[in-house]
């Protein structure tokens, strides 16, 4: 009795739990490239190369370890151009008996998928995600009596569920966070190692002219691709961050260089997201370089924290809040994305070089996601669904699951604090400590009104102001809320204004 397992493009692990029990003689693996699935937003040029390519490089692996597997390439002739319509033709080719297939990343996609019995007329076994630490219940669990669903609480629970970086019951180095450390700028630095990269192969080359004749006008560009489309390639990426880069990434994780996009950061995430890495033997290997003493403490705990932390804690956010989290507005922002977010023409280098960067990269750090793109759009009062969909597109580690959260929750507080305990906003001062950019910008992150005057400024007052109503009894404003109040009447005004001028004129 054959069963049809259909693997999706984020699940490229062998030991994907829907291949637990697969008998690779009878057993059919189906994987198919579909236009829904690369065009529900219009994706990066790289982030659908990437996915494509390393689907293309999974599906040899696994037919050299014996598997059977059916292939559907976006241009192919008969792509019916959805995972049903692909189960359809799979179905009538192999007659299998049931189908099996790892719980998806996405609502949409589930609400899809448990619709299969019913119009496909077989059982469908749909497995739970086995690659994460924290199951759906277990979060569920956690959540139940909390008033607030402080990520510190659930990593410190992660780290004792897991034993990294602990003693016995209690966190190595007597703390269990160290983010105290890792606030420094960087300096440029010529002597910083280079991240890998990689020289695309045969498959790539065909994927990226597939990309480049299929999907000719979406965002971003295909030149210099140099992800790793191997599960083994990305192990060396992993290896090259932990003897390279991990001793610096806690002290610069929160700095930005203009010349510098990378700096000390691992960019791990597209290969954990896509399945290419497990994320505890990642966390583990940074944990071995703590303790064979080549990574200092703070470093290994920041790099653990995001990863058994806050990536682990969105997930379960996700899945907890339900689908309707989307539409969570609590400023009742209504502006559209400013048109310079897709073509990173703007007279503020900040954006400029962030939204540059990742037209070339597919990629952008999480402080220059946080406080430079999202800062931006929170404190003009962009429309955060908008935000969120822009995220979505553009990142070739974006999978709903852990972007949506992290946007419409972290970065625009628009879930008014389910998720954080304050808004992430910032005037140009703390761009200006944190990175490079403003010592080539026409605007002077000093003043705050005035034609020169840096924009964040005024506009974070102006932030500040305008949702008083909804802010002021947050403990973690008191002292901003306080300098506000402190400016006479005048200087609040000519702010105001400031901001009201420049809102007027954005688009």
């Amino acid at each position: 009795m054959t069963t049809l397992v259909l693997i999706l493009g984020d699940q490229l692990s062998p030991q994907i739990s829907s291949l637990d029990g697969a008998d690779k003689k009878r057993d059919i693996v189906l994987m198919c490239e579909v236009m829904a699935e690369a065009t529900y937003v219009a994706h990066h040029k790289k982030k659908i190369a990437f996915v494509f390519s390393a689907m293309r490089h999974f599906a040899e692996e696994l037919r050299n370890s014996g598997y059977q597997v059916h292939y559907t390439r976006i241009d192919d002739w008969d792509n019916a151009n959805s995972f049903t319509g692909e189960l359809k033709r799979a179905i009538q080719q192999v007659n299998p008996k049931s189908i099996c297939v790892t719980e998806p990343g996405e609502w949409r996609v589930l609400d899809e998928m448990k619709l299969w019995s019913k119009t496909l007329g077989l059982p469908v076994d749909i497995r739970p995600d086995t690659r994460f630490l924290c199951s759906h219940e277990e979060f569920a669990r956690w959540a139940v009596g909390r008033k607030s669903l402080t990520m510190e609480f659930f990593y410190r629970d992660m780290r004792r569920k897991t034993g990294l970086l602990m003693q016995g019951n209690e966190p190595s180095g007597g703390k269990w966070n160290f983010d105290a450390d890792n606030r420094k700028p960087a300096a440029p630095d010529l002597l910083r190692p280079r991240h890998l990269r990689f020289k695309p192969d045969t498959i790539t080359s065909d994927v990226l002219a597939t990309v480049d004749r299929v999907f000719p006008d979406n965002f971003g560009t295909l030149d210099n691709f140099g992800f790793a489309v191997t599960p083994s390639d990305a192990e060396k990426v992993l290896d090259s961050f932990i003897a390279d880069f991990l001793a610096g990434f806690g002290a610069t994780q929160d700095a930005m260089l203009q010349d510098d996009p990378f700096l000390n950061h691992s960019l791990l995430s597209f290969y954990m997201n896509i399945g290419f890495l497990d994320a505890l033997t990642v966390c583990r290997a940074a944990e071995r370089a703590y303790l064979d003493g080549s990574a200092p403490l703070n470093a290994v705990e920041g790099f653990v924290r995001q990863i058994i932390g806050w990536r682990e804690y969105m997930r379960g956010i996700y899945w907890h809040a339900g689908p309707s989290y989307v539409d969570s507005n609590f400023f009742e922002n209504t502006r559209p994305l400013p048109s310079f977010y897709w073509s990173g023409k703007t007279e503020m280098n900040c954006l400029s070089m962030v939204i540059n960067e990742t037209i070339e990269h597919a990629y952008a750090h999480h402080i220059q996601r946080l406080m430079i793109t999202g800062n931006f759009a929170l404190l003009a009062g962009i429309d955060p669904k908008a935000v969120h969909i822009w995220y979505l597109e553009v990142y070739a580690d974006a999978y709903e699951w852990v972007e949506l959260p992290n946007v419409v929750g972290m970065s625009q507080f628009a879930d008014g604090g389910f998720l954080g305990t304050k808004p992430y906003a910032a005037s140009g001062n703390y761009i200006n400590r944190m990175s490079d950019y403003c010592g080539t910008c026409r605007f002077d992150p000093k003043k705050r009104v005035g034609e020169d005057a840096c924009p964040f400024n005024a506009l974070y007052w102006d932030f500040l102001a305008r949702n008083r109503g909804k802010l002021s009894s947050n403990r973690r404003l008191a002292q901003s809320y306080s300098s506000w109040d402190g400016m006479d009447n005048d200087t609040q005004q000519a702010l105001r204004r400031q901001a009201a001028g420049f809102l007027a004129v954005l688009k």
